[in-house]
């Protein structure tokens, strides 16, 4: 006759089968996309010219990107959830979507909790004013002035960061904070506040579509940093993470992303094929 186990063998026993289960019962996501045919990410349609909403379609840089990227998932079908951006990282994380797809400015913090992607463009901080506003001629001027930003966003803690430099020269920036930019450049345009900060390539949108009302205040300011996309840091989502990381640098060696960066930009970018580390 076999000894009885013990109490604590047949809890290790329970455990270790508990963990064989889970393990074989995780699927490799990339896998799972390709079986079930759908690619489900997460953007927001209210950032042009990278994605926003036209004739009922999500459009713009970051689209025309995941065009290409798509070809190298044939016969799965590409489905885009349009949500306010304070709600995207959290929902990547929580499982809610495959990827997002949206314009993710490097910080060390989310380099450390999601997987970026390679550079999709150049995210460096710059400054909008109403147009012939000769009280802003370089960024150091919005000292003591009422400034907007998105809440949550890497732009709003840059701003917030410039301002507190500027406590000694001028006073810290009255800051205002909106769901998305589009209120913010509602109320620069109304006169409500003095000033918006985003970055470079948004804002260079912004004037382009309202030259009469709004000037991009030069040079930038703050690190040279990066918009990417961003997949879940996790061992099930590292072969999507690697495809996608792949399709970019491939876009960005034959001229593919400068071309598309002409196209909705007016200019192309230099964009490493790495992400570079950020302090």
């Amino acid at each position: 006759m076999k000894p009885k186990a013990s109490a604590k063998a047949l809890l290790i026993g329970t455990v270790f089968a508990a963990l064989l289960s889970s393990s074989a019962g995780a699927a490799d996501l990339l896998e799972k996309i390709k079986s079930d045919k759908v690619f489900t990410v997460a953007t927001e349609a209210r950032f042009a010219p990278f994605e926003f909403v036209e004739d009922g379609k999500i459009v713009g840089y970051s689209a025309d990107i995941m065009a290409e990227v798509m070809k190298a998932l044939p016969d799965v079908k590409l489905k885009r959830l349009d949500l306010p951006w304070q709600g995207i990282l959290p929902g990547l994380a929580a499982g809610r979507f495959d990827y997002v797809v949206t314009s993710v400015t490097v910080t060390p913090e989310r380099m450390k909790a999601y997987h970026l992607s390679t550079p999709i463009a150049d995210a460096t901080m710059a400054i909008l004013k109403r147009k012939g506003d000769a009280a802003i001629t370089k960024p150091e001027d919005i000292a003591g002035k009422a400034v907007g930003s998105q809440a949550g966003s890497a732009q709003l803690a840059a701003l917030e960061t410039f301002s507190g430099k500027l406590k000694d020269n001028g006073g810290p920036v009255t800051i205002s904070t909106y769901t998305d930019f589009s209120e913010a450049y509602a109320d620069l345009g109304a006169g409500r506040i003095q000033a918006v900060v985003n970055s470079l390539p948004n804002l260079l949108e912004a004037a382009r579509q309202r030259p009469d009302a709004f000037e991009v205040v030069l040079p930038t300011f703050g690190p040279k940093t990066y918009f990417s996309w961003a997949g879940r840091n996790d061992a099930d989502s590292a072969s999507l993470n690697a495809l996608i990381d792949g399709e970019l640098v491939k876009l960005n060696k034959s001229g593919k992303l400068a071309e598309l960066q002409t196209k909705w930009f007016g200019a192309p970018m230099q964009l490493p094929d790495v992400l570079p580390a950020v302090e």
